[in-house]
């Protein structure tokens, strides 16, 4: 329950929390991602080692711990997958499947998934999952039997698999018929492999039936199967890139040159930076000597299916500029500095109309989602322009031709795949000198967006203006530093009044905002002044997108415009769905590119970021929102650090029962410049209600009167600025206490000393010797008896104190004679202990296997543990250990033979307990805890339990009649042979 932090070695402390005053550094969270980073490559590297001699126990034991410190590695899901099949924990296996099938549409999950499901035995599952991955993705040998196996059991009449070397695999015992688009194609008496037509690629359904009935995998996505990413780039030595079908990893892809000559990618790539697990692309290289050398200007380079490689065209000369050798450079390549631009008056102007401009190529759900908003809010004068830019679905086609034969939309239909920019600039282009509305088709608008852009263009000076949306980087809501999601059309016209309103109460006129660095090109309307003096999107540099908005917005900047938000609009964006593998590779090109043409550029972007303008509308619209939300309902204000552990539960716990009782739970957190605000069930709901303290205090106040916060309950107030403690007196409301450790009259919180040891609770002269010889953790300065004399104070004013345990009661009330404290278990013990198994031993001829649960920090017993550890190898004595959780020095531990897991989810605990088949739990903290979840962990696993005899651990243990508490300081191999002869192996 204490909040203390383990140190991989003691210091005199200032402070050990985040907090007011207290910022984290960029620095800082590089070495930690670095140093998580290392740890999970090392027992991912430790797990393949073990897997490798044949020790699949060993092996999954590390690769598990490397995910849980990798969450989102989709590669480490793959291998942990692997291992979980091989270790016969086949629902596990499936999980991963599912979720690399679902993320990343990969192939081989697909076939593992049916794999699994039919060891399970859930065989309508598995022919459902096996018709899926048959009908999209290619089966190599190894799948056969098991697509055998799949398509009798679903009375099917055989199964077919295609592949992208212009051949279909039948296996059937009739005669079959194969079909293109309904049209039958070949006709065959047996099963075997045969040529498809020539053409076959331009169709989009293959089927295979015997009589009436489809084979297993029929009808098969064409688009699916033969679709290829790819990137491109020029480099100093002429053009590199990759090039793979996800659906055929092993087929060598062609790529065919703007000359109309063609090769075939046929090495596999080895530093190919892709968020796709198992990501086989093949490389290639075309020289500089292959290269034209004269200013050709972009060269185009396409996959087999006639489409652009993601990158292309591709101007050869760009490789110079980006590796900054800029002699000979023509004109339009020479880089122009970024800096502070003169800007131009700004006066009233007249438009001379408007159009609004969609680019599309695919997707025709949200394709037509879009329109059917952008046509039903559009003014009348107002003219839609779709480009389509050679959709491969023809009923999105279609569908466009309808709207346009409708006189709905101006229709522009390339007959050959171009890329973003290009169809940008041919929609601009039709506008024909109107401002332009340049929206991507995979968003949503709301009603009244055309008036609200128009009226921010109506200033000579304004070149382009963005709205808030979802997905739109620095004009991101809620939050700009992490995805939100999605909004539903609903939610989307929820969210654009809400920024109407919001906007209206600040008083401001459109013409008033900061300006931004650039637009986004999501949805950016652009004045018809800015286009005709600054020209179009630049055709030559980014291939079908990122970044090209940015460069244009530079360079008109240079040309004295301004780029402006549009605040009171939002507008709904999907994002991020296109380019597949290619996302990063083209991201990071581009962007290399956007900084050698105008140097500068992310220092620009950086101090936009660092000062954040927009953040204090962004925070109306969350104060907006808070209120909604409590709208009717009292509110509670819960105090709390920002270590979470122990007291993030109570906090959320204690909110879920204050709301299931009808009220509205508040969280206040530290920050370094002050403290956040949150939903306390949802940290992430509000993300902008941060507040600089003392300076906005008054604001925080208002917000806080505003959702009638009619309580304020202290969980812990480290790391808070000192006016937090005074909240209450300001609101006019009663404050309780909820005591989580020692923090009331130690300055080290947990009662220990720098070496680890439980200081026995002196007097405050012993105290003051304690804090001047090791620091303290609370950071301020205040002496020992001044902390005392305050919490004496805090306490004896405060409405109600709480506190888990009678022992912690008793150490409060030992410093405190006077206060009243109630005890407020956070759990029932007397539920937990029915599942304890007493009279439990190791198994005959195993070694007894103790588990520890938990973050072990020093108090925690991480000394203990790594005593006994020392012990256990020194003496062979036969204890095996494990740590469910983590410490600052798990390697130390380790190379003891301890197994460390790793740190771990609260939804996991039990189940990774369980996994180290233990006969007995360890609870080794060194200091007196105030309740321990560790030991209810222990016992919910039906594991008795060993602590010393202290603090709410020993006091629980003591109570249960189970277990040991035994004396603390008891020498590590006297506690071993306890352990051992209580419950080893039964004689």
């Amino acid at each position: 329950m204490s909040s203390d932090r383990s140190a991989s070695s003691e210091q005199k402390l200032s402070a050990s929390f985040a907090g007011f005053g207290r910022a984290v550094s960029e620095e800082d969270r590089l070495r930690w991602r670095e140093a998580m980073s290392r740890r999970a490559q090392e027992a991912f590297a430790r797990g393949q080692a073990a897997l490798q001699t044949g020790n699949t126990s060993l092996g999954l034991f590390w690769l598990e711990r490397a995910e849980r410190m990798s969450r989102h590695n989709p590669n480490l899901k793959w291998s942990v997958g692997l291992a979980c099949l091989s270790a016969g924990r086949i629902s596990d296996c499936l999980v991963r499947m599912e979720d690399l099938r679902q993320d990343f549409g990969l192939r081989e999950a697909a076939f593992l998934e049916a794999i699994c499901l039919v060891r399970l035995e859930r065989m309508e599952e598995a022919i459902h999952r096996m018709q899926a991955a048959l009908s999209r993705f290619h089966a190599t040998p190894q799948t056969h039997s098991l697509a055998r196996q799949i398509a009798a059991a679903a009375g099917r009449p055989g199964w077919m698999t295609a592949s992208n070397t212009d051949t279909v695999f039948i296996e059937v015992s009739r005669p079959f018929r194969l079909f293109l688009d309904g049209q039958e194609r070949i006709e065959g008496n047996e099963g075997g492999t045969y040529d498809l037509p020539e053409g076959w690629r331009s169709a989009r359904s293959l089927e295979v039936r015997v009589g009436r009935r489809h084979v297993l995998g029929s009808p098969l996505d064409i688009a699916v199967l033969t679709r290829c990413e790819s990137f491109v780039e020029a480099t100093s030595d002429g053009l590199r890139g990759w090039i793979w079908a996800p659906a055929e990893p092993e087929y060598s892809p062609r790529v065919t040159l703007w000359d109309g000559s063609s090769f075939r990618a046929e090495t596999f790539a080895e530093d190919v930076d892709s968020d796709i697990p198992l990501a086989r692309t093949k490389v290639f290289h075309i020289p500089t000597s292959n290269v034209p050398e004269s200013d050709t200007g972009p060269l185009a380079l396409r996959d087999e299916n006639g489409r652009l490689l993601t990158g292309a065209p591709v101007d050869p000369l760009v490789g110079r500029l980006a590796a900054r050798r800029r002699g000979g450079l023509p004109a339009r390549l020479r880089p122009v500095k970024v800096r502070p631009w003169k800007s131009r008056p700004c006066c009233p102007r007249v438009s001379p109309g408007c159009a609004v401009v969609i680019p599309v190529y695919a997707d025709l759900r949200r394709t037509m989602a879009c329109l059917r908003t952008v046509l039903g809010t559009c003014p009348a004068d107002v003219s839609v322009i779709v480009v389509d830019d050679a959709t491969p679905e023809p009923r999105l086609a279609q569908a466009l031709d309808e709207l346009a034969a409708e006189g709905r939309i101006v229709l522009i239909r390339h007959f050959q795949n171009q890329g973003f920019p290009i169809s940008a600039n041919d929609g601009m282009r039709a506008a024909e000198g109107r401002d332009v509305l340049l929206l991507n088709s995979d968003t949503l608008v709301p009603a009244g967006w055309v008036e609200r852009m128009r009226a921010r263009l109506a200033f000579t000076d304004v070149g382009t203006v963005t709205p808030f949306s979802n997905d739109a980087t620095i004009l991101s809501y809620p939050a700009v530093d992490r995805p939100n999601p999605v909004p539903s059309l609903a939610d989307m016209r929820a969210l654009d009044r809400l920024c109407q309103e919001t906007f209206k109460a600040t008083g401001k006129t459109s013409c008033d905002g900061p300006d931004l660095p650039t637009a986004h090109g999501f949805c950016m309307a652009i004045s018809a002044d800015c286009l005709a003096e600054i020209g179009l999107f630049r055709e030559d540099l980014f291939g079908q997108g990122y970044g090209e908005e940015n460069d244009f917005c530079l360079r008109a900047s240079a040309g004295g415009f301004r780029h402006i938000p549009a605040p009171e609009l939002f507008v709904a964006h999907i994002g991020s769905v296109s380019f597949g593998t290619a996302r990063k590779s083209l991201g990071a090109r581009n962007l290399k590119i956007l900084n050698a043409l105008h140097p500068g550029y992310d220092l620009l972007v950086k101090r936009f970021i660092d000062a954040d303008p927009l953040h204090a509308m962004r925070r109306s619209l969350d104060i907006t929102r808070l209120i909604r939300v409590a709208e009717g309902r009292a509110a509670i204000l819960m105090v709390q650090h920002d270590a979470g552990g122990g007291v993030g539960r109570v906090v959320r716990e204690r909110s879920k029962v204050f709301e299931a009782e009808g009220g509205f739970a508040l969280a206040l957190r530290p920050h370094e410049q002050g403290c956040c605000l949150e939903d306390a069930l949802d940290d992430k709901r509000f993300p902008n209600l941060t507040f600089r303290l003392p300076e906005e205090l008054p604001c925080l106040l208002d917000v806080l009167r505003a959702v009638r916060v009619q309580s304020v309950e202290w969980h812990h107030l480290i790391g808070h600025a000192p006016c937090v403690r005074t909240l209450h007196e300001r609101l006019g409301v009663p404050y309780d206490v909820f005591i989580h450790d020692h923090v009331w009259f130690c300055p080290r919180i947990s009662l220990c000393d720098g070496e680890g040891r439980y200081c026995g609770e002196p007097d405050i002269t012993g105290c003051e010797q304690c804090v001047t010889r090791w620091g303290s953790y609370l950071g301020e300065e205040i002496s020992v008896s001044d902390l005392v004399a305050r919490s004496g104070q805090e306490l004896s004013d405060a409405r109600r104190l709480m506190a888990p345990s009678e022992d912690t009661v008793r150490r409060i009330r030992r410093h405190f004679p006077s206060v009243i404290i109630e005890v407020v278990a956070l759990e029932n013990d007397a539920t937990l202990r029915k599942s304890i198994r007493t009279g439990h031993h190791a198994a005959y001829g195993q070694p007894l296997r103790v588990c520890v649960v938990g973050g072990i920090s020093r108090w925690k017993g991480y000394d203990v543990l790594l005593a006994l550890a020392t012990e256990i190898q020194k003496h062979r004595l036969p204890i095996e250990l494990s740590l469910v959780g983590h410490t600052h020095d798990d390697d130390a531990l380790m190379s003891l033979g301890v197994r460390v897991t790793g740190e771990y989810r609260e939804d996991e605990v039990e189940a990774l307990i369980r996994q180290q088949q233990p006969d007995v739990g360890l609870i080794p903290s060194i200091a007196p805890e105030t309740w321990c979840y560790a030991l209810g962990h222990v016992w919910r696993s039906g594991l008795e339990a060993v602590c010393f005899d202290l603090g709410a651990q020993g006091e629980r243990v003591a109570r249960s009649g189970t277990g040991l508490a035994v004396p603390l300081g008891i020498p590590p191999f006297q506690l071993a042979m306890i352990l051992i002869r209580r419950w080893g192996t039964f004689q």
